[in-house]
């Protein structure tokens, strides 16, 4: 898949799905189905953190709307059930992602439009340049997100904002999108790959099964609030201590004391 538009690249314990199609790395067929292939590859690794980056002046411009005109033809012409279908599996690749037992992280830059921020919003984590700015544009061709982005920026930013960002069709950069929560962190335009890998490295390190359990008690939470995430608190940590990376730790913190462990991820 050496001509694919996302490509999938291997440092160590850390996947990296790579966006690259230029000039403007827009989401068309092709797209989804490498984007799906890629996540094919890293739910049967031995991957312990995943970054979703891109390569380019511009993350993406979003989705080729080349693609939204063959499915109104489809339906002018009365076929158009399989057009829709098709349009719709990129929210299938995001809930892959969440459903990852291993940290995610997006590693945005430039422009961000549509679909692939909302690839974005289904990784654990996101990081910005200072000069990176964000859209759910979809409303200037009269359409909404259609894979999760309205109800996954109200997840972070709550559903006033989630409102507004997408009724409103505009333009908002990463100092205002950290500050409603979506983003994590904004760092320098010339940072972004050598600290946020430096970061996915840190967290591929660490104790992948803990990790996918902090995931688990988050969705959770997200589902049916703390009462939720209460209920399975006990049987989803106490399960840790099963785990080959916490038994090794707690003899480790009592011998040598803390931050002295590494972990393998089993």
């Amino acid at each position: 898949m050496a001509d694919a538009p996302v490509r999938l690249e291997r440092d160590g314990a850390i996947a990296a799905m790579v966006l690259e199609d230029p000039p403007l790395n827009l989401f068309g067929p092709h797209t989804y189905e490498s984007l799906m292939a890629c996540l094919d590859e890293v739910e049967g690794s031995d991957a312990r953190a995943l970054v979703w980056r891109a390569e380019g002046e511009a993350f993406t411009g979003g989705a080729d709307v080349n693609v939204f005109q063959r499915v109104v033809d489809a339906l002018e012409s009365g076929d158009g059930t399989h057009e829709i279908a098709g349009f719709g599996q990129l929210l299938g690749a995001v809930k892959r992602i969440e459903a990852l037992p291993i940290p995610t992280l997006a590693l945005v830059h430039g422009l961000c439009l549509t679909a692939g921020l909302e690839v974005s919003l289904g990784c654990d984590m996101f990081w910005a340049t200072e000069s990176a700015t964000f859209g759910l544009v979809e409303a200037v061709v009269g359409l909404t997100p259609g894979a999760g982005g309205t109800q996954r920026m109200a997840e972070r930013a709550g559903p006033a904002r989630a409102r507004e960002f997408v009724m409103t069709r505009g333009m908002h950069d990463a100092a205002t999108l950290e500050r409603w929560n979506v983003i994590n962190r904004v760092v320098a335009d010339d940072e972004l790959l050598e600290k946020g890998m430096r970061f996915a490295r840190r967290l591929a390190e660490g104790p992948t099964k803990a990790h996918a359990a902090t995931k688990r008690m988050v969705r959770a939470y997200l589902k049916g609030g703390v009462e939720e995430a209460d209920r399975v608190t006990p049987e989803v940590a106490g399960s840790l201590f099963e785990t080959e990376d916490l038994q090794g730790a707690v003899k480790s913190f009592l011998a040598e004391g803390p931050g002295k462990a590494t972990f393998k991820g089993r």
